[in-house]
């Protein structure tokens, strides 16, 4: 097939820092064309793929100081993946709903995966006017608020077995957050736990710009707690040692969580997961295979000695059953197949 890949231009494809959707468009597209197909990947300039590479901005955005209206970039790529989508057999985006008014007279041949929430005002009928663009879902959970859309399929994240290597044995004694700085990541929870608890916790955590004031006046006077440690934002090369070493990675979010990149970056380390019952979790984390499942500090200091206990080996097992990117590659094929069946029972 070919395939276009649509990504967001806020981080490089894969993402030098944090970015979620970006590496998860890697994943996908490298195992694609591992499959044979044809990739054709438009994304920032700095992006490193084995796709066909078309550069709809010379770098992140996020990274570039020079850039000062993000949506001019966007739109021209939206105008470059347009003039050329009769090259392709599918269109696969990765842009939420901009590019929706655009590609709705070729519907039939998008795709749209939606990662972030969608219980903001204004979606339900955004989404109910373009009820004939197909979605996909990153987990079940994420459907609730739009139920009657047109969901074509779920399909959850995957990773490439390599990127976060097995660790049987870690050496660092702490336990772990990763992701950004915001209250519904819940790292002011993660860190009550670590002091309740008297264990050490390490965050590697990305601080944006709308949330630095809620760092500054909420996080920053604990990071001199004892056994508190700030990391700061980690790169891809950083990441396996710091998840792979750790105990186990807390993540106590307070928010309807789409899904969870770094829980199965956790689990493909071996890692198990303490999580909060929000969004995907009960969907991602087998309770007492891969991780433990709380509503409560009280239950997840409990749960900090069941996890140290929990199978490594078995945590790494039930990734790469479960959450594999070669497993979301089918998965994304599947929902290729149907839609080119969908069309031609409509051209019949």
């Amino acid at each position: 097939m070919k395939i276009a890949q649509i990504a967001p231009l806020a981080e490089s494809v894969p993402p030098k820092l944090y970015g979620g959707t970006e590496r998860v468009v890697s994943y996908l597209t490298e195992e694609l064309i591992r499959l044979g197909h044809d990739v054709t990947l438009f994304a920032s300039g700095d992006s490193e793929t084995s796709a066909r590479l078309v550069a709809c901005a010379p770098r992140a955005l996020r990274l570039d100081p020079t850039v000062h209206d993000p949506l001019a970039h966007q739109t021209l790529m939206i105008e470059e993946v347009r003039s050329r989508a009769s090259e392709f057999d599918v269109l696969h985006f990765h842009l939420d709903h901009v590019h929706l008014p655009v590609f709705r007279p070729i519907a039939r041949r998008t795709v749209t995966t939606m990662h972030g929430r969608l219980d903001g005002a204004g979606l339900a009928e955004l989404y109910r006017e373009f009820d004939d663009m197909p979605l996909v879902s990153i987990s079940n959970s994420q459907r609730a608020p739009l139920p009657s859309a047109n969901w074509v399929g779920t399909v959850h994240h995957g990773l490439a077995r390599e990127v976060c290597p097995f660790n049987p044995a870690p050496r660092g004694r702490y336990f772990a957050f990763l992701g950004r700085v915001s209250p519904e990541k819940g790292l002011e929870r993660a860190i009550e736990v670590a002091l309740r608890a008297k264990v050490r916790l390490r965050i590697a955590a990305k601080i944006d710009r709308a949330d630095e004031d809620y760092f500054k006046a909420r996080l920053l006077p604990l990071f001199s707690q004892p056994g508190i440690e700030f990391v700061g934002e980690v790169n891809e090369a950083q990441k396996p040692a710091f998840l792979g070493n750790a105990t186990a990675l807390l993540f106590p979010i307070d928010w309807p969580e789409p899904f969870g990149l770094a829980m199965i970056e956790a689990m493909s380390c071996g890692t198990p997961v303490i999580a909060w019952r929000n969004g995907s979790v009960p969907e991602i984390v087998e309770e007492g295979r891969t991780g433990l499942i709380v509503e409560s500090v009280d239950q997840a200091v409990a749960a900090l000695e069941k996890a140290a206990r929990l199978d490594r080996l078995g945590v790494r097992d039930r990734f790469e059953e479960r959450f594999s990117a070669a497993r979301m590659a089918q998965d994304y094929l599947a929902v290729y197949r149907a839609l080119a069946r969908r069309r031609a029972v409509a051209a019949a």
